[in-house]
């Protein structure tokens, strides 16, 4: 019976890319497992088929020589039993396993080609990365700082250099796994993998470790670095320090140390962005009468405001260019000044008198108030009518 062709199987059109044949093989797999079927010939005949051609049509070279010659390529077995259909030999196995791992291995402690977990034959390992936490004020933020910090985390063992073996001596390829951190158990038709017990994934062995460090390659001591914060940034902002975290292991590169900054609040200043606000009381003389008032700036300096008569709590007034700079630009932010009318409060005998004859001769002062009340009444007889 002649083979169906291999776009055919997987349900997928001529010239699928890889993630177009990873996502059909992944969902045929699971519904024709042997272990979702048993006893069910059917099915496991089409798993065979499946994994046969996506054997395969997931290889670069190999599909390229399926998409000219077709079958005709892979005369002779291509994973298969010579003169037959496709069988559970060594060569399936190997073969299933490195499927498996491909489309599951982020289930199974990671697949191959990355840098962390197993060493697959690699002793190095990169080193984490690491967080600070700062806290500046907001006049700080305003005019950028040069802080040192001051951090502890593994550096690289200067006696061994980092590789965890004693000056004169190596690591040694480990004899259990062959230098490939990993091996392999046969169950079945399957091909289970693990961490190797001995090297614990870096695929080499110490046997004279270095005394420094124990053979880790690393030792751990507080470090000063210097941090620089530029004007204009916000609380929640993140600074990278590229090769500033945690010594790899074994001579592995370092990982990065991330700065997080957090702003205290002002006791003048709220900030919105790159603007200022800043409530500013004001006497119910110098409102009603008007006038000109100082108020502090972010830079340490003064601003003269000018209240205009009859000025009501929350006008406000803008001050352009005196807020906190943007980030990486020359643009500033505004101030605004935000009016709040303060009502006297402990008056003495004197000052109700004095109240109590401007409220006498007061007529069409408190326009908004008339309006109200006006409305009010005009509201309350609409009720009684």
């Amino acid at each position: 019976m002649a083979k169906r062709d291999y776009y055919e199987v997987l349900g997928v059109q001529k010239g699928a890319d890889d993630k177009e044949l990873k996502s059909a093989y992944r969902k045929l797999a699971k519904q024709l497992h042997p272990d979702a079927n048993p006893g069910d010939k059917t099915a496991e005949h089409k798993f065979k088929e499946i994994t046969e051609a996506y054997d395969v049509l997931k290889d670069p070279q190999k599909k390229a020589a399926y998409d000219r010659f077709g079958h005709a390529a892979f005369e002779g077995g291509m994973g298969g039993r010579p003169g037959g259909g496709p069988g559970f030999g060594p060569e399936f196995t190997s073969s299933m396993s490195d499927i498996f791992e491909d489309l599951f291995g982020e289930f199974m402690g990671g697949g191959r080609g990355r840098g962390a977990g197993r060493g697959r034959g690699s002793a190095a390992a990169r080193g984490s990365d690491l967080r600070y936490n700062m806290e500046i004020s907001l006049t700080e933020a305003f005019t950028g700082k040069t802080a040192q910090i001051r951090v502890p985390t593994a550096t690289q063992c200067e006696v061994c250099k980092g590789s965890g073996a004693k000056p004169g001596s190596h690591p040694k390829t480990c004899g259990t796994c062959g230098g490939q951190g990993a091996v392999r158990a046969s169950q079945g038709f399957f091909t289970v993998e693990r961490t190797c017990p001995t090297c614990h994934g870096s695929g080499q062995v110490i046997s004279d470790p270095c005394g420094n460090c124990a053979g880790q390659g690393r030792i751990t001591r507080e470090r000063t670095l210097s941090v620089n914060i530029p004007a204009g940034v916000e609380d929640g902002t993140r600074i990278r320090l590229a090769g500033e975290g945690e010594a790899g292991l074994r001579g592995g590169s370092a990982g990065d140390l991330y700065i997080f900054l957090s702003v205290r609040p002002h006791e003048f200043f709220q900030r919105d962005g790159a603007d200022l606000f800043c409530k500013v009381p004001v006497s119910m003389i110098a409102a009603s009468l008007g006038g000109d008032i100082e108020v502090p700036t972010i830079d340490g300096k003064k601003a003269r405001v000018s209240i205009p008569e009859g000025a009501q709590t929350g006008k406000q007034f803008r001050l352009k260019g005196k807020g906190m700079p943007i980030l990486r630009s020359n643009q500033m932010g505004d101030m605004y000044i935000q009016v709040t009318v303060e009502t006297p409060v402990n008056l003495s005998r004197r000052q109700r008198e004095l109240l109590k004859e401007f409220e006498n001769e007061a007529r069409n002062n408190s326009p908004e108030s008339e309006g109200f009340f006006a409305k009010a009444r005009a509201f309350w007889e609409g009720f009684g009518s």
